[in-house]
This record gives C-alpha cells, sequence and structure tokens, in this order.
C-alpha cells in the first residue's frame, strides 16, 4: 500500500508535466508561458486569501459570520492556490474545480441558540425588567 501511494505522489507530477507539453504543443503555446501563468494565478490567490483570513477571523471573532464558513472557504483557496503552484494543467484543472464548487451557499455550519438570533445583531438590545430575589 506504501509503494502505491508513493507511486501515486511520485508519478502525478511526471503525468502533469507531460499532459501540460502534449497541452502546449497542441495549442501552440510555450510551455513556459503556461507554466508562469499558472504561478502567478497562484501567488495572487494565495497573497489574497492572506488578507481575506484576517478579515474573516475577526468577523468571526466579532460574532458576525461564523467561523466554520470562513475556515472552509479560506482552506478551499489555499489548497487551490497550491495546486496553482504546482507545474503542469492537470493540478490547475483541479484547482479550477476546487474554486467552482458551490461550498458557501445554503444554510449555516455554525450552530445557534434560539435567543443568538441573526450574525451581526449585536446592536439590538433585549428589554426587560431585572428583580433581585434574595
Amino acid at each position: 500500500m506504501r509503494f502505491v501511494l508513493l507511486a501515486i505522489v511520485l508519478g502525478f507530477p511526471v503525468v502533469d508535466l507531460y499532459m501540460t507539453v502534449r497541452f502546449a504543443r497542441w495549442t501552440g503555446v510555450p510551455v513556459w508561458a503556461w507554466l508562469a501563468m499558472s504561478v502567478v494565478a497562484g501567488l495572487y490567490l494565495l497573497r489574497n486569501e492572506r488578507m481575506a483570513f484576517r478579515a474573516k477571523t475577526v468577523a468571526a471573532m466579532h460574532g458576525e459570520q461564523p467561523l466554520l464558513r470562513g475556515l472552509l472557504d479560506s482552506g478551499r483557496k489555499v489548497l487551490a492556490g497550491a495546486l496553482f503552484l504546482l507545474p503542469g494543467i492537470l493540478s490547475d484543472l483541479i484547482a479550477l474545480v476546487l474554486l467552482a464548487l458551490p461550498l458557501n451557499l445554503g444554510r449555516d455550519f455554525a450552530p445557534r441558540t434560539a435567543a443568538a438570533g441573526q450574525f451581526g445583531s449585536r446592536g439590538k438590545a433585549i428589554d426587560g425588567e431585572f428583580r433581585r430575589v434574595d
């Protein structure tokens, strides 16, 4: 089993580069151009996600958005950026599919209590009476 996993890990970049060379020959675009575009896209995605992750984490700490949604979205984008940094068309296609997945649609992942309401409702006060019983 270890050798199968090792063969997959070592064989994927070789197959990926072979497919890139074949695709570059088919399109007429040089191989270095495909690899350079991929690296630029990966670095751009990772740089922007680094800044967005900080903002999402601060918003989650203030209770404005759920934490798990931000972590899942950031992890997906970081993995796609790392796949863009790998040389080859196949890894770029996997990164594009990963970015195209609609993972942040639908209900929130964070559990809510009945009194908490919506995220971002920190400015609303709940009126009531208080009486101390000794």
